[in-house]
Formats: structure tokens, C-alpha cells, sequence
């Protein structure tokens, strides 16, 4: 996540699934389940490196539009991710690939997670 973002919340339509998803895929750049809490009926999970930055939580009643992109240090873990998150329910959104229209260096790829949100990892190294 970039130093501009404090975290990203989105709502779920199914917690375990979402959870599950987000555990898997999300392994793979080194980001992991950090805590995880019940407060009003809501069940919440929250991934992070140093600190929970990205967070889910129980009650998506509406479709969202949310797209978050994840940091990846390499092209490899762009491509881990992405096997990942379809080994883990997601739907392809855009192959590892190069995305020059972006810059010369973006290397990303995209998923739907079981919610249908987009979500992608980018490597902004040349390798």
C-alpha cells in the first residue's frame, strides 16, 4: 500500500470465503491476517505487513466498484499472486503481463475476488 493510504475496507457478502480468498492470495506478497474481531455483529479481518492496512468485513449488501491494487516486489510474486487468487475462487481480470500504456515498468495482474471486486498486484521493477 502506498504511504498516501492508511487502509482499504470493503464489505463481503460471505466472511469465510472472502477470508479464505484474501489468506491465500494475499500470502504470496507477504501480507498477512493480523487481526481479526466481532464488533456489533459484524465480523471484520484485517491484513497487513507492519500494521493491518486492508480490511473486510461481514454485511455487503450493495455491488461495489472498488478496485485495490497490492504491492508485489517482483514480477514473480505478481504471478503467485494471481495463480493464488484463482486457485482461491477469483476471477481472472488480466493475466501477469506488462501494462506499458501505464508506464514502461508495470507489471500487474488482476483478479474479481469472490465479491467481484477488482483487485490486483503490480511490480513497478524492471526485472
Amino acid at each position: 500500500m502506498s504511504d498516501i493510504i492508511d487502509h482499504v475496507s470493503l464489505k463481503v457478502t460471505d466472511f469465510s470465503r472472502a477470508k479464505d480468498f484474501y489468506v491465500a492470495a494475499l500470502g504470496t506478497l507477504g501480507i498477512k491476517l493480523m487481526a481479526e474481531f466481532e464488533h456489533a455483529g459484524i465480523r471484520h479481518a484485517g491484513f497487513g505487513i507492519e500494521r493491518p492496512t486492508f480490511w473486510i468485513g461481514s454485511g455487503r449488501d450493495f455491488r461495489s466498484d472498488a478496485h485495490v491494487a497490492f504491492v508485489a516486489r517482483s514480477r514473480a510474486e505478481v504471478a503467485a499472486f494471481y495463480s493464488a487468487a484463482i486457485a482461491a475462487g477469483g476471477r481472472d481480470n488480466g493475466a501477469p503481463g506488462l501494462r506499458a500504456h501505464y508506464h514502461p515498468n508495470y507489471f500487474g495482474a488482476f483478479v474479481f475476488d469472490p465479491d467481484g471486486h477488482n483487485i490486483e498486484a503490480v511490480c513497478h521493477v524492471s526485472e
